[in-house]
């Protein structure tokens, strides 16, 4: 029995806790994908340096409130931080919008085009923020790191196998919860809400209703630079801030979106931790946990491991192939890719 509850702990140590907080971030993620494709029907692959921007910023004046001697004690300062992270990106995703993106729909340009246009813009945007704060890896190096320790966790059960519980895991949960139901009300319970969703459905009608197409787009813009930031946020203080990390999270964010079905927020949140569970899944070793459930004395001579950590990102190409082959609409018929 104390073995089966070693390897449990083993296996939510080191799979469930940080799929479900990576689940979280592509989640938060792919909901900004999926209102740029539901909305604004095009595929935005800026949206990846549209998180590492608000994040930048959410840095920048972290630093600030730091050399000010400014805390929030065991929780990060870069929560105070977000709101100025939040109007960096809005600011950015507006001006691009005016001077790129207006004169694509202006001219009712097929969505492959506003496509290419995106590509353009995320490496003007990467260049830029390469400028700013280099390339190189950095931290948010404040509050309290650990609710639960290994050590402490020992201590308590008697166990050989300790459970560590970062402050971030659960603020990205907490987080991403907050996120999310605020979203869902703003977009049910709201008249600008609900004119996204008019829109969204038949933009001939809609136009028809009344419904100011330039306020949804801005409307958009503005929720999608606020989801991007958080998002963002989120995975520089589970991980770092590494401006290049942001263009690679573009494809499993992209397959989370299009897995739970572009155009639905709802298969954008389940498709992030389909994508987050694979991928932590496939390349865990499960050495450990075999060895707890084998035999006594029994060790396996390899990792267990299915694929690499290297082939991380493969995982989700991987899936995302088979859903386009199989059930393109995804899980949730969102709209075909």
């Amino acid at each position: 029995m104390v073995d089966i509850l070693n390897a449990l702990v083993a296996f939510t140590n080191f799979v469930i806790i940080p799929a479900s907080a990576y689940g979280a971030q592509l989640a938060i993620g792919a909901l900004g994908v999926t209102l740029i494709y539901g909305i604004l029907r095009f595929s935005n692959f800026a949206h990846g340096e549209t998180m590492a921007f608000g994040t930048m910023v959410v840095l920048l004046v972290t630093g600030l409130f730091q050399s000010w001697g400014i805390s929030l004690g065991p929780l990060p300062t870069a929560l105070l931080a977000l709101p100025f992270g939040i109007l960096g990106a809005s600011a950015l995703v507006l001006f691009t919008d005016r001077t790129v993106y207006k004169f694509y729909r202006r001219v009712k340009a097929a969505p492959v085009m506003l496509v290419i246009v995106s590509m353009g813009v995320m490496f003007m945007m990467n260049g830029i923020i390469r400028m700013i704060v280099g390339t190189d890896d950095r931290r948010f190096a404040d509050g309290e790191r650990f609710i639960i320790r290994a050590r402490d966790f020992k201590e308590m059960t008697g166990l050989s196998e300790g459970l560590a519980l970062r402050t971030t895991q659960v603020l990205t949960i907490v987080v991403a919860i907050a996120t999310v139901a605020l979203l869902f009300w703003f977009l049910n319970k709201t008249r600008t809400g609900k004119s996204m969703r008019a829109y969204s459905d038949n933009e001939d009608l809609a136009l028809l209703s009344g419904i100011n197409p330039e306020r949804v787009v801005m409307i958009t813009w503005l929720v999608v630079a606020a989801l991007a930031t958080v998002a963002g946020t989120l995975y520089g203080l589970d991980k770092s801030f590494k401006p290049f990390v942001y263009m690679q999270l573009l494809l499993p964010i992209f397959a989370s979106a299009i897995v739970g079905g572009l155009g639905s927020p709802i298969g954008a949140i389940a498709g992030g931790f389909v994508i987050a569970f694979s991928e932590v899944t496939i390349t865990y070793a499960f050495k450990k946990v075999v060895t707890y459930l084998g035999p006594e004395g029994w060790r396996p001579d390899g990792l267990v491991q299915l694929l690499s950590t290297d082939y991380k990102f493969a995982v989700s190409f991987a899936i995302l192939i088979i859903v386009l082959l199989f059930k393109p609409t995804g899980l949730f018929k969102g709209k075909s890719v």
